[in-house]
């Protein structure tokens, strides 16, 4: 059955609300025939016991004593309600208090142990058909005559089953019925429960392919789940494209300076007889093509950090292991071999909830922008503080001063592309990751001697084992 509503699911909700509905109600109609069934058997048991009853005691007040013998005139009247089932036979037999037959059908045979004067009911055959059959018992006690008489009166089971399996019939007539309007009602409810799926369904054919704003959520609590959930891929598809659009924008701005600057350089190396002037020519080329390459390296760690903040599954880093990849990694030897880099790390775990790949990206445009703005040494490390951890790069310079601090900072929060020079592209980029991973990026001069850029985020616990 779950495989089939599996399978219909695939085509139609309704066809499956449908089939569920109707193997409920066979169910149910087997469970409502078996009760029907059972209840029409004692309803029609307990009406025609009556009737047996009325026609023994019929039959019991009609015997007199005559002559010190009890003497019986049939009633035809004991047997008229009974005779109502023209299909069944009736029977009966009048016993003395020796269990001698008075009258009636020897063949009847009474249960064993019958004492007292209560009417007792019992089934037995007459003539090889079922029957069911009543005793009742009558006392007399007259001068010339004493003693008990029973009379037993029975009768087939033909009309009892017959109105039992009538009643059964009537009762899956209106459970038929009823199931059928419930089947409607169903339908007619399901196709009105997604009637908000439609008008979603027509509202997002009739969008622009570029329009990825969010949906009306004006629809039910059940649906608005889903809405949500599309809402959500809407703004991350989003932010995708606009980094996409963003990258190919800063891309065209960024690089149409320095790629002309090396043509032009090109045609002078081209034009130019005297070596000294084509050696310094190639000096200017080597220097715009290292920065050319510079630029294009964060660029694209840039648009590399913004699409993992979005489509990477955040796990637990421990910051210490990004300190040392990033100095093991060796990048600052070959950008200025002479600066002393020194790593410091603590002796527990800093773990931050982030993308490790990212973090690295960041710090690394950290340092880059220490080696080349500020003083030597230069120290990467990781501190944990209460609640908050922390990732940062600090040089021994004074930093900028306190009106171009601020510049920096503001050029993060603005809405449109960035286009700054490498320093300002490396913020960016770490402004980026903070604000990926919930965190912020702080710069600030410590106590007027050293530069600190610092990656700032919730802390958070090593999983239980």
């Amino acid at each position: 059955m779950a495989s089939l509503l599996n399978r219909l699911g695939a085509t139609s909700l309704t066809a499956r609300v449908a089939l569920g509905v109707t193997f409920l109600l066979a169910f149910g109609g087997v469970i409502v025939s078996v009760a029907a069934f059972a209840y029409g058997r004692e309803a029609a048991r307990s009406a025609y016991d009556r009737l047996l009853v009325g026609a023994a005691n019929d039959i019991a007040s009609a015997i007199a004593v005559v002559d010190g013998s009890p003497v019986l005139v049939l009633p035809h009247s004991a047997f008229e309600l009974l005779a109502l089932a023209p299909d069944d036979r009736i029977g009966y037999r009048i016993l003395g208090p020796d269990g001698e037959t008075l009258t009636g059908y020897d063949e009847i045979v009474l249960p064993d142990g019958l004492t007292g004067f209560q009417d007792v009911f019992f089934d037995a055959p007459f003539f090889g058909e079922d029957a069911r059959y009543v005793v009742v018992s009558r006392q007399f006690a007259e001068r010339t005559w004493s003693g008990t008489v029973r009379i037993v009166v029975g009768q087939t089971l033909l009309a009892r089953e017959a109105m039992a399996f009538d009643i059964t019939r009537k009762a899956l007539y209106v459970l038929a019925a009823s199931g059928f309007a419930m089947m409607l009602l169903a339908v007619l409810v399901v196709r009105a429960v997604f009637n908000p799926l439609k008008r979603i369904a027509s509202g997002l054919a009739a969008r622009d392919p570029h329009d990825l704003t969010p949906l009306d959520t004006d629809v039910p609590r059940e649906t608005a789940i889903m809405i949500q959930a599309l809402n959500g891929f809407m703004g991350r598809l989003d932010r995708q494209m606009n980094s996409m659009r963003h990258l190919i924008s800063d891309t065209a701005h960024q690089l149409r300076t320095p790629v002309a600057a090396l043509r032009a350089q090109a045609d002078l190396f081209s034009d130019e007889k005297d070596p000294e002037r084509r050696e310094r020519v190639v000096e200017r080329i080597q220097t715009r093509s290292s920065s050319l390459g510079r630029l294009l390296d964060q660029m694209l760690s840039q648009a590399l950090v913004i699409h993992r903040g979005d489509s990477v599954r955040r796990e637990r880093v421990d910051l210490r292991d990004v300190v040392l990849d990033v100095f093991e990694d060796g990048d600052h030897t070959v950008l200025m071999p002479h600066m002393e880099v020194v790593p410091t790390v603590a002796d527990h775990p800093i773990l931050v909830l982030a993308d490790a790949t990212s973090l690295q990206e960041a710090v690394k445009n950290l340092l880059s922008n220490a080696l080349k703005y500020g003083r030597a040494p230069v120290r990467i490390g990781a501190t944990l503080e209460g609640d908050t951890a922390s990732i940062w790069v600090e040089d021994s310079g004074g930093g900028p001063d306190p009106d171009v601090l601020s510049a920096l900072g503001s050029r993060f929060n603005q809405a449109g592309p960035i286009r700054q020079n490498s320093s300002g592209l490396g913020l960016a980029i770490a402004h980026a990751v903070a604000n990926s991973f919930e965190g912020r990026l702080v710069l600030e001069k410590r106590q007027g001697k050293t530069f600190r850029a610092a990656l700032i985020f919730p802390a958070t616990k090593a999983e239980s084992s």
